[in-house]
This record gives structure tokens, sequence and C-alpha cells, in this order.
């Protein structure tokens, strides 16, 4: 037997609280529905969007649910800025997650993903990856041997970020 409200919930939760951001719609939909728990709300709406998993990121980030923002940066395209924002504001406080975050960040840049990124965009993410490395305890130098690995392997290289780079990965 379904819980009262359930129904409504899986009819219109999404439709009826679409707003101009996916983090809004998140807020929106958690704020109706405060009996179901923010990790099953943010399945549903990324289940109810697929392809766009990494739209999704601000959202689980927002509830504190940095395991699934980390999956769902990596499972789709996600906005490096945001990735390298949450990369130096957690720095200190989820040190594992803003690695994670700015190795996203720096991979989706890689890839040619972003609007418009520029040269600042590449070294704030590369420092904030860098710094959250440090703090975690991982090995820098082999976070750097993977970050030029995406600059410069075959795959998919990237000519504006081996150049904005070739300093601090000794290219």
């Amino acid at each position: 037997m379904q819980r009262h409200g359930q129904r409504p919930y899986q009819r219109y939760a999404l439709e009826a609280n679409q707003s101009g951001t996916h983090l809004a719609t998140f807020r929106a939909i958690a704020r109706k529905y405060p009996h179901k728990q923010p990790a099953e709300i943010l399945r549903d709406l990324v289940a109810g969007t697929p392809g766009s998993e990494g739209k999704w990121f601000a959202a689980a980030k927002d509830a504190g649910l940095f395991d699934i923002a980390v999956e769902l940066a990596n499972a789709s395209p996600t906005d490096p800025r945001t990735l390298t924002r949450a990369a130096r504001d957690f720095a200190e406080t989820q040190p594992a997650f803003a690695l994670a975050a700015g190795l996203a960040a720096l991979r989706w840049m890689s890839t040619g993903y972003g609007y418009e990124i520029t040269a600042a965009d590449v070294l704030d993410a590369y420092t904030a990856t860098t710094r959250a490395a440090t703090t975690a305890g991982a090995d820098v130098e082999c976070i750097k041997t993977q970050i030029r690995d995406w600059v410069t392997g075959p795959t998919h290289s990237n000519p504006f970020m081996k150049s904005i780079l070739t300093h601090q990965l000794a290219i």
C-alpha cells in the first residue's frame, strides 16, 4: 500500500516544481515533500532526466550528499566552473570531495566541455585541485601525472590547457 502523498509525488513532483536551475528544482521538491529523504529525491530527479546527471551535482553538494555529487559529476558533463568552486570551497572541510570535484573540472575541461573556458578558469581549477590533494593527503605528483595525461594524452589532448599548465606540470 502506498503512503498518502506518494502517488502525487511520483506523478507530479518534477513537472510541477521545475525551476530555473536543477538546484532550485531539488530545493522546491525537498520543501514540498519533507517526508522524503534528500537522497531519494535526488535519485528520482536523476532518473527522470537521463543523460543530465552532472546537472544535479550542485543539488547533491548542497544536500551534503558528497559521494553522490562526485558520481554525478563523473557520469555526464558538469559545468567546470561549478566543480572548481566546489573544489575551492570544500578543500579544508571535505578534501576528498574537493579533490574529486577539481579533478572532474579539469577532466571535463580537457575534453573541451565548458562555456568559454579561460586561462584563469584552468588555473583556478588546477590550484583548487592541488590544494585539495595536499589537504586530503593525496600524492600530488600522482595527481599532476593524471592531469598531464589528460592534457597531452592520445585520447583527447588539449593544446589550450597544455599551454596554460606547461609550467605547473613540467610538460
